[in-house]
Order: structure tokens, then sequence, then C-alpha cells
């Protein structure tokens, strides 16, 4: 049986760091895309706190979460330290990066770090599965981490097959809300909040889709922490049908609200 998916945004990082007096908990539009691989803000590393405490005391006591993967970039290295790290060792979960959840775009803030470096600021993560070609996103080596439609969807597939056959029966990624929404859920992701899914019984098959299908846990409360839009949008809506330069930027559809 396939296992159930907590999927966790990360906190705050210096790239989403605007509008915080019109909405104190959320980052509508990120301001500042030049900032390579950001870290957390303070505010985020506070939402951490918050959202470690959520973790401990709201998730079904059956859920049995036996791996945390998340992104290789080091606002997901470090929100899952802060927020899960503790709780981790406490319960001997392995957290391993993975660059398949990486963000969408090759702009400087969705660009991840040689793991070298990031890999010694985060010692309690396990990098020996991380894909040699991160963080590439734009040569031959990292054709699949390219932004443009078809290599997003066929990535996001790439990692929901990859966890339909997991052993586990639960895991928890830590990821980016871009990915999450445009390419594997559709659902909106606010700083530090999760939400909890099952795969659709059907998927799997030879040659089917692989889909997940939202607790109604998380599904009408705005997201497990409560700071998330419950609207939803079409997958693969707003990805480049091309590749663009890295400051360029896509269109999105009509009605759809700017990440």
């Amino acid at each position: 049986m396939p296992p159930t998916v907590i999927l966790i945004r990360h906190a705050q990082a210096l790239h989403n760091v605007d509008n915080e007096k019109l909405q104190p908990k959320l980052t509508p539009k990120p301001q500042d895309y030049t900032i390579p691989d950001p870290e957390l803000s303070e505010f985020g590393r506070n939402q951490c706190a918050e959202l470690g405490r959520s973790i401990r005391e709201k998730l079904p006591r059956d859920l049995d979460v036996g791996l945390i993967l998340c992104s290789a970039m080091r606002r997901t290295c470090e929100t899952a330290t802060l927020a899960l790290g503790d709780w981790a060792a406490e319960k001997g979960i392995p957290i391993q990066a993975h660059a398949g959840w990486q963000e969408n775009s090759a702009k400087p803030c969705d660009t991840g770090s040689p793991i070298a470096g990031v890999a010694a600021e985060f010692p309690n993560i396990d990098f020996s599965h991380v894909d040699p070609a991160y963080p590439d996103k734009t040569s031959p080596a990292g054709e699949r981490y390219k932004y443009v439609r078809a290599n997003l969807l066929g990535r996001a597939q790439m990692v929901l097959g990859d966890l339909y056959h997991r052993p586990e029966k639960a895991i928890i990624v830590v990821s980016h809300s871009g990915f999450m929404r445009q390419c594997v859920t559709g659902d909106w992701f606010f700083n530090a909040d999760y939400r909890i899914y099952d795969f659709v019984e059907e998927t799997g098959g030879d040659g089917e889709r692989f889909e997940l299908k939202q607790w109604d846990l998380t599904k009408g409360g705005h997201g497990g922490m409560g700071w998330s839009w419950d609207e939803t949008v079409e997958i693969g809506a707003g990805l480049p049908e091309k590749e663009l330069p890295p400051d360029a930027e896509s269109q999105l559809p009509p009605g759809v609200r700017p990440n």
C-alpha cells in the first residue's frame, strides 16, 4: 500500500520578505528573486517552531512517519532541521535531501548551491542520494530540472512514483510552493504550512498518472497551520512551454494569483 504523504512548504526565507504589513503570517509576493539559494528569515525561523509544535500535536497518532525528504535547497533543509530535526531524532526518522523536490525556476533564489557546502551546514541530513546533476537546471545534464512545463510535470511524476513505491507508511516532504502547487497538487501552500494526502486508489498502474487526494483534515481549513488559500489551480497552469531566461517572468493564466 502506498504511503500517506505530508507535504510542507519551507518557512519564510529572505526572498519572501515582503507584504508583512498586509498579512503577518503570509507573504503573497516574494520581493527579491536575486538572492541565491536564500536562508530563512528570522520570522521564518519562528514559523518553524510553530510548525514543529503542530506536527507533534496535530498529526494523527496512527500516522507512522518513517522518512522525511526535503529539497536540497538551503531553505528547505533549514526548515526540516528547525521544525522536525529534534522530533525526527527522537523517533529515529531519517532526513534525506532530494533534488527532485527543488523549486521550479532557474532564478537565483530558486537555484540550489553545490551540495558539499550545504551538507556541511546540515550534518543531520543525508545528502548521499542527491542527483549528481544538482544544482544544474540549464545544461543537458540538468535536463529534467529545466524550467519547462513538460520537464517539470515529468519531474513531478518521477518524485510521486518514487513515493508511491516506498515501503514507509507515511512520508513527510519539505518542498516549495511553486513545485507543489503547479506540478504536484494544484493546492496553495504558504510559508511553513502543510497538507496531508493519500494516493488516488486508481493511480500507479502501468502507464497511469500518479495523483494525490488531500485529507479533509487539511483541505477545508486553509492547510494544517490555517495559513493558506483553499482555492485550487490546474496542475501545469502558468508553466512555460519553452525555456526562459532566468530573469524572465512566465505569465499566469487569468484568475491565478501570484505566488
